[in-house]
């Protein structure tokens, strides 16, 4: 049985390292704490043309496709040696079969220009140690990159470094408004590690997906699980959904709008098209009825006899405000609205009382008191 003391869990790479076995580290490999993880639903179809293809995964997001050229035979989960622009990287075999022939298609990867990279051969314990040193020197790089960015006073953020295999080579991510010269910097970080250095601009939603975290909903933030591709986002979004434009609600951790904001929108956009639009109040005998409130998926609209009241109102649907607004365009007032319609009030779920401390408490039962007849 394996003590949890020796096992250290290197989520940035979906992997555990168990330093239990010795001086050489035992790495697995961990799926369920990969970040875009692809579920291999062809796991057991055998494809030629896909046989000899990998997808190997690196630091954090960074993936790639990779022909083995080492005559071993590779699966997933190994640690493999590859091809790099400059020395040689090591990463994990995440999928293998015909699911990276999908994912080449998905991705609009060219295999013949330029040829994929190629895997060199399965990580010895030599090429293992060597990954585990530079790992070891990430965060202390990335402080001192800060603290060197800061001297000259270029408005940068440093938000995430990532070595080569090697130890000869490093990716520094870094966040920027505006066009930075780091020419300057980048001689002072080959001078001061001693590495080859690969500058790398991201944005505010790519840094939250590096880091990664939990969302206001409790699950995973969406740009750490599955998305790679960053669509842009518009108040139009929250407006389309009559949200209330309330900058702290609307914005996400990486303090741009919510990604989630447009996952709803063509539901809205379409049940838009059927509702009708209110411009003036509805004209009864009994007066006029005010649109307070539209409930936009249901496609139910709410009226009141007093402007801006919430006390009285009375919900009708989109069709049948549609034919009263044709029955006054005709000169012709419907009877009154309390006749046909119950008043109610709009359904909403009220939160008051629900930060009480007591909440959970049981209830006390109240003790009888004997009254005794006095003599």
């Amino acid at each position: 049985m394996e003590s949890n003391e020796n096992i250290r869990y290197d989520c940035f790479r979906g992997c555990t390292v168990n330093y239990g076995n010795g001086d050489m580290p035992d790495i697995k490999y961990r799926q369920s704490c990969c970040k875009l993880e692809v579920h291999n639903y062809l796991k057991g179809i055998n494809q030629e043309q896909f046989n000899g293809l990998y997808e190997v995964r690196f630091k954090n997001t960074r993936k790639g496709i990779y022909v083995n050229a080492s005559g071993q035979s590779v699966k997933t989960g190994d640690l493999v040696v590859v091809e790099a622009a400059s020395g040689h990287d090591l990463g994990i075999v995440t999928l293998e079969g015909p699911i990276v022939g999908r994912q080449v298609r998905a991705k609009g990867i060219d295999t013949e220009n330029p040829p994929l990279k190629k895997i060199y051969r399965k990580a010895k314990p030599f090429d293992i140690e060597r990954w585990q040193e530079a790992i070891a020197r990430e965060e202390e790089t990335m402080i001192r990159s800060r603290e060197l960015a800061a001297n000259f006073g270029l408005e940068m953020k440093i938000g995430d470094v990532e070595f080569q295999g090697d130890g000869t080579k490093a990716i520094f991510y870094y966040i920027a408004d505006g066009r930075v010269d780091f020419r300057q910097l980048i001689k002072d970080f080959a001078e001061e590690f001693h590495i080859r250095v690969e500058m790398k601009q991201i944005g505010a939603r790519q840094e939250a997906g590096l880091i990664g975290g939990l969302g206001v909903c409790g699950r995973e933030l969406c740009c750490a699980n599955y998305i790679t591709q960053f669509q842009s986002i518009s108040t139009q979004a929250a407006r389309c959904q009559d949200l209330s434009l309330n900058p702290q609600k609307l914005a996400g951790q990486c303090g741009k709008l919510k990604c989630c904001l447009n996952y709803e929108v063509a539901s809205y956009m379409d049940a838009h098209t059927r509702i009708p639009k209110v411009v003036e109040p509805l004209e009864f005998q009994d007066g006029q009825a005010w649109l307070v409130k539209t409930d936009i998926l249901r496609e139910t609209l709410w009226f009141s006899y007093e402007k801006g009241s919430l006390e009285h109102v009375y919900p009708l649907s989109a069709e049948e405000v549609r034919e009263v607004q044709r029955m006054n365009r005709e000169g012709v007032k419907p009877e009154t609205l309390r006749a046909d319609v119950e008043s109610s009030g709009p359904e909403f779920v009220t939160a008051v009382g629900d930060d009480s401390i007591s909440r959970f408490d049981p209830e006390k039962r109240k003790k009888r008191r004997k009254h005794r007849n006095k003599k």
